[in-house]
């Protein structure tokens, strides 16, 4: 059983981590915004037809895009701390799994909350404007660190599972491609019609739905309780098996 005192000092420990990583935090706060501005400014002139003003379609889709690949890193962080030996020490201690676990997930919710942050500063400079009220931002904020906490727990499972640190960071690379197959780039209609259904129902379509709707004063509809829904039940599932995981690799 975890001691509550356990989980501010692994919290701690992992916004410490990230700190003596700078090439990694610069890379999650760099390339989101990279992808913003290419998609923007190189193939918006192009959709422009189809999404309106692209920077207001595209803005959201980067917020989540960004959102998932900091969260990914949560993988290589987990797996380094099961290959260095430096889970036996926290086992002497009588750590919990829970706590060393929630504290890379905590140094992911810190590390995304300033990726999106930075995000944000860069579409608003670009010309996206919101509509959004005091309690639509608020409503988008929580989906959103509800969808990084469950990738963040995802992806601790992913590097309790991987051997090594370069098997970990294939999360990664899944996670980036997850947002192409949905409505974050171009809208479901455009797409062949035999990858609809996978786009219009997996989890980052409803994710990214809820944020456009919530932040542009559109109807949110039926979107943010289906992307509360995936969470939630993806978080479910998670939690008992990255403990199970955690106790199988350090025995």
């Amino acid at each position: 059983m975890a001691r509550l005192t356990d989980y501010p000092v692994f919290a701690a420990r992992g916004v410490r981590l990230n700190l003596r990583n700078p090439d990694a935090l610069i890379t999650a706060l760099v390339l989101p915004v990279m992808l913003m501005l290419v998609f923007v400014y190189l193939f918006g002139g192009a959709l422009e037809d189809t999404t309106g003003s692209y920077v207001t379609y595209v803005a959201p889709a980067v917020l989540v895009l960004c959102s998932g690949y900091g969260a990914s890193m949560t993988a290589t962080s987990v797996t380094n701390d099961m290959t260095t030996g430096v889970i036996d020490r926290f086992r002497s201690m009588d750590a919990s799994a829970t706590a060393v676990l929630a504290g890379h997930v905590a140094a992911s919710l810190v590390r995304n909350t300033l990726a999106i942050l930075v995000v944000l500063a860069v579409a608003l400079a670009i010309g996206f404007r919101p509509q959004a009220g005091p309690l639509e931002w608020g409503a988008a904020l929580a989906v959103l660190l509800l969808y990084v906490t469950v990738l963040s727990w995802l992806g601790a499972a992913a590097g309790l599972l991987a051997r090594s640190v370069e098997a970990a960071s294939g999360f990664t690379f899944l996670v980036l491609f997850l947002p192409y197959p949905s409505s974050a780039f171009v809208p479901v209609e455009t797409m062949p019609g035999w990858l609809h259904g996978f786009a219009q129902h997996q989890p980052v379509t409803s994710v990214i739905e809820s944020l456009r709707a919530l932040l542009l004063g559109q109807p949110v509809g039926n979107s943010a309780w289906t992307a509360v829904a995936w969470c939630v039940g993806l978080l479910l599932l998670t939690l008992p098996l990255c403990a199970a995981l955690f106790q199988r690799r350090a025995r």
